[in-house]
């Protein structure tokens, strides 16, 4: 694949976040329904329950390095109007910006309505905990940690490895994140076949969720973000969601993690952030601080892009 220069990928992921800021997602026919359904023929067929790994691992492979290679192989053979073309659509198909926006603003909407029944339907869209008898802060917690934690997923690590690999590399990273979703769990059927989407996701995640961290730090109340991120984040499970979950909850100076239902019972999970329980208004500052990391990551690409070109005149 023929690597962009950095003034183009500066360019192209500024372009790639105003076409995703613009139109959001596909609302007919989404790639990922149909990458979707590959896997799921995928994991049936190689999902026999004998030698899950090295299977899990073909099944990964067969079903994210045939689209990665397309998309290469176009990137570096069309004319280069076409190429460039194609680099800002994998990136708008690997965010989820706008999504993340409209899924979780009307959380926030409607607990400052007070709208508790409105507030549960919404939250139950987005996380897998049980929100039948949540309340507003159980709702507020629960939609301050989905927007902190998927802007991560949704948003700077396609960035990141936009910026390292262009569309080829944001395509590869949502796929896997998307199988990470799909097989990632520690349940009978995927304990031992889901583990390497699992570990793989965990391997390009590693690296954006520390930038994401640092940035939701620097960006709100860095001493206390970095204190959260310093002690809670080793005793959450996920090695990448902890560092990101706490130093956002601390940036806020909201409390976060705590007890949460799942399948009617209750799992006490770590504490997360410092300060008051998360209201309404910790909904829409999460957004925001998600918004204003997209600002600052774009912001650093167009420097460093800035600084190569000058550095060659």
């Amino acid at each position: 694949m023929t690597m962009l220069s950095l003034p183009a990928t500066a360019a192209l992921a500024v372009a790639g976040v105003t076409v995703d800021r613009w139109i959001g997602e596909p609302r007919r026919a989404h790639p990922l329904v149909a990458f979707g359904a590959l896997a799921s023929r995928i994991e049936k067929r190689l999902n026999t329950g004998r030698r899950g790994r090295p299977l899990g691992l073909l099944a990964w492979l067969a079903a994210v390095a045939p689209p990665v290679a397309l998309a290469a192989l176009l990137c570096a053979v069309l004319p280069w109007p076409l190429a460039w073309a194609l680099h800002v659509a994998l990136l708008w198909f690997a965010l989820g910006a706008r999504s993340l926006e409209e899924h979780i603003a009307p959380i926030a909407r409607a607990l400052a309505e007070r709208d508790l029944v409105a507030a549960r339907e919404l939250t139950a869209r987005i996380v897998s905990r049980d929100t039948a008898n949540a309340d507003a802060t159980a709702l507020s917690r629960a939609a301050c940690e989905s927007a902190l934690e998927n802007g991560n997923d949704a948003i700077f690590g396609a960035l990141f490895w936009f910026a390292l690999a262009g569309g080829p590399g944001a395509l590869a990273f949502r796929l896997a994140n998307t199988l990470d979703a799909m097989w990632g769990y520690r349940t009978p059927r995927f304990l031992r076949f889901g583990w390497a989407a699992a570990r793989i996701d965990d391997v390009l995640n590693w690296i954006p969720a520390r930038l994401t961290a640092t940035s939701y730090a620097l960006l709100g109340d860095t001493r206390v973000a970095l204190r959260c991120w310093r002690e809670q984040a080793p005793r959450w499970e996920s090695p990448n969601a902890g560092p990101v979950m706490a130093a956002g909850a601390g940036s806020l100076n909201v409390l976060l993690g705590g007890a949460a239902v799942y399948h009617g019972a209750v799992e006490q999970r770590p504490a997360l952030g410092a300060g008051a329980p998360p209201r309404a208004e910790d909904v829409t500052a999460a957004l925001r601080l998600v918004e204003r990391t997209t600002i600052l990551w774009l912001a650093v690409l167009l420097a460093l892009a800035f600084l190569s070109v000058a550095t060659h005149v």
